[in-house]
């Protein structure tokens, strides 16, 4: 019945723009996921989000413990309207339970920093399953209990002075660079074939004008809910 409803709304929508939210949507993956914790700059977190909608991550998963997570639009333009913003700030401890969960889900939880047995970015094997990418707050990094929880460590390969990078170049660096390699692997790292109709239609019904009232017009007809 999905398929059915996408047929109803492409009505209502422009070939160009079917064809590129179709492409786009073909595009992203869930394979690989990633995990901001208590960042505080606005900045930051907003230029994290805008690279992960240019490479292709569709999840990303925000952990609040002592900072509240916000969004710059100038800095996003917009971007956060195609992504699945998935908020932790119910627990007491919201880093803990946000992991625990993500590797019940079956992710590798890779921490995003230097450590006794890291791997360098290049080096990441992308064979093990999917995985989720942790990335600490500007002042501290990742906290020890991701530290305690990660499966794996991972960084990036520097030769300056400088030790670190600024959260937002590290995420976009590192995701850029993994997700070119997956496209280029025979890994399956795309959607299913379910997800993707879940997805296109998600977006047909925010890009079609008074999609809803148009949905309510297709249940009608069909005796359905969506």
């Amino acid at each position: 019945m999905i398929k059915d409803l996408i047929q109803f709304l492409e009505q209502f929508s422009k070939e160009e723009r079917r064809n590129q939210i179709f492409q786009v949507a073909s595009h992203r993956t869930r394979y690989l996921t990633v995990v901001l914790e208590d960042i505080y700059q606005t900045q930051n977190a907003s230029a994290v989000l805008r690279s992960c909608d240019c490479f292709g991550i569709q999840d990303i998963h925000i952990i609040e413990n002592q900072n509240t997570f916000n969004i710059n639009p100038d800095v996003v333009i917009g971007s956060t309207k195609w992504l699945h913003l998935h908020q932790h700030n119910q627990e007491d401890n919201n880093t803990r339970a946000t992991l625990c969960k993500l590797k019940s889900d079956g992710y590798r939880i890779v921490a995003t920093s230097p450590h006794q047995n890291d791997v360098n970015l290049d080096d990441f094997d992308l064979n093990k399953g999917k995985f989720a990418l942790v990335f600490g707050n500007e002042g501290k990094g990742i906290s020890d209990i991701v530290k305690e929880e990660a499966d794996e460590f991972m960084k990036i390969p520097m030769v300056g002075f400088s030790e670190s990078l600024n959260i937002s170049v590290s995420a976009a660096v590192s995701i850029q660079h993994l997700t070119n390699k997956l496209e280029k692997s025979t890994i399956d790292w795309k959607l299913s074939q379910t997800e993707l109709d879940e997805l296109y239609l998600e977006w047909l019904r925010k890009t079609v004008k008074k999609s809803e009232l148009l949905i309510d017009e297709f249940n009608k007809r069909n005796n359905t809910h969506f």
